[in-house]
């Protein structure tokens, strides 16, 4: 896919920032919503979308929750190459806890913006 959408990127930017506030002020739950949120954003881009993994790497860490860090360490792996060629699992949250490769579907705001981004 080309560059990534001004709306895509601000709001990615601005879920990462918040997701990382949100884990500091001990909200772990609103951070991983927002991180999420994301990751369903990213899929499409190679960069955010390892960037996403990557934030979700650092999440899984801080929490020690060791599934969730060798979910990601194997998720990082594969979301570069998984967005250059196309084949993502639309929908996906991006966790641990859900399989790397199922779809699901799109909260209906995500696909109004990806679609406007398109």
């Amino acid at each position: 896919m080309s560059a990534v959408p001004a709306m895509i990127r601000e709001r990615l930017r601005g879920d990462l920032a918040t997701a990382r506030e949100a884990r500091r002020a001990g909200e772990r739950e609103r951070s991983w919503e927002l991180l999420e949120d994301a990751h369903v954003l990213s899929q499409p881009w190679w960069g955010w979308h390892v960037r996403v993994h990557a934030s979700m790497l650092v999440a899984g860490m801080l929490a020690r929750d060791g599934r969730e860090v060798w979910g990601q360490c194997l998720r990082l792996v594969v979301a570069g190459p998984g967005s250059v060629l196309g084949r993502f699992p639309a929908g996906n949250p991006g966790r641990a806890r859900v399989p790397a490769t199922q779809p699901m579907p799109i909260r209906d705001d995500l696909a109004e913006l990806l679609r406007a981004a398109r």
